[in-house]
C-alpha cells in the first residue's frame, strides 16, 4: 500500500544504524507523550506517516523507523530488533523531551511492540493484526518474506519471546485490533491475547484485511486517542 499523502517529518535522522523519521505537534510545548510506531514484515516507514500525523494532530510526539533488513536502515534483521526498538523509545526520551513514551506496531510490528514492551520501559501499547512468533518463524523458514535477515539470531529471537507469554505478564494499557477478515493473521490470535492480557481493549473490525485496520482513519483516531489519553498529551485530556 502506498505511503498516505502527508506532511513531511519536522525531524529525520539515523541512530545506530537505524533510520527515522519524527513528527512533532503543532505547539511549541515539550509533548508529554510520544509513540514509536512499528511497520510490518517488507515494509517501511514512509508507510506508516499517515498515523504518525494522526498521533501528532493529539498532541504526541511520533516517530517511525525502518526496522533492520528494511527501507534505509543498516544491517538485516536479527536477535537485536527488540533493543532497537528500545533505542527508538530512548531517542524519544532524550531528544524530543518525552515523558512516557507508547508503542503501536502492525503485524510483525504489532509482535515487536508486545514484546519489546518491557525492555523499551514503554508505557501503552497498540498492536494491529499482531503476527504471533510461529507465524513469523514460519514465515521465515518458508522464505516467504523479501526482508534481509540474520536467520540465526533472528529464529533464536523469536523462539525466546512467546507472546502469549509476554501478554501475560504486560501490566499496561492494552489496544488490540484486528480485522474479522484478516487472511495473513487469524483474528482468534487477537482474541487469545486479550485473554490473557491484564489491561486490554479489544476491537475487531467486521471484514477488511491484514491492512485495512491500520490505515483506516476511524481505527487510526481511535488508536491515536488511547494512546495520548495514556501518554498524558494534551490532545488526550
Amino acid at each position: 500500500m502506498d505511503s498516505a499523502r502527508v506532511q513531511p517529518p519536522t525531524h529525520a535522522g539515523t541512530t545506530d544504524g537505524l533510520a527515522w523519521a519524527a513528527f512533532l505537534p503543532e505547539s511549541d510545548a515539550e509533548p508529554a507523550g510520544g509513540v514509536v510506531i512499528i511497520h510490518g514484515a517488507d515494509s517501511c516507514k514512509e508507510n506508516h506517516a499517515d498515523f504518525a500525523a494522526a498521533c501528532a494532530r493529539a498532541g504526541l510526539a511520533a516517530l517511525t523507523f525502518d526496522v533492520r533488513g528494511h527501507g534505509q536502515s543498516e544491517g538485516p534483521l536479527d536477535g537485536r530488533a527488540l533493543d532497537d526498538v528500545a533505542t527508538m523509545a530512548d531517542l524519544l526520551r532524550e531528544r524530543f523531551g518525552v515523558r512516557r513514551v507508547g508503542l503501536r506496531g502492525s503485524s510483525m510490528g504489532g509482535w515487536l511492540s508486545l514484546t519489546a514492551a518491557p525492555v523499551a520501559r514503554a508505557d501503552a501499547v497498540v498492536a494491529i493484526c499482531p503476527a504471533s512468533w510461529i507465524g513469523l518463524y514460519g514465515g521465515l523458514r518458508a522464505q516467504r518474506f523479501e526482508f534481509a535477515a540474520d536467520r540465526e539470531s533472528l529464529t533464536e529471537l523469536l523462539r525466546a519471546n512467546d507472546e502469549r507469554e509476554i501478554v501475560r505478564d504486560l501490566d499496561i494499557p492494552l489496544l488490540l485490533m484486528h480485522a474479522e477478515g484478516d487472511e495473513v493473521v487469524p483474528v482468534d490470535l487477537s482474541r487469545e491475547l486479550a485473554e490473557l492480557a491484564p489491561d486490554v481493549e479489544l476491537v475487531i473490525v467486521p471484514g477488511g484485511d491484514h491492512r485495512s485496520v491500520q490505515h483506516d482513519p476511524e481505527m487510526q483516531e481511535r488508536a491515536a486517542r488511547f494512546l495520548a489519553e495514556h501518554l498524558g498529551a494534551a490532545g488526550g485530556r
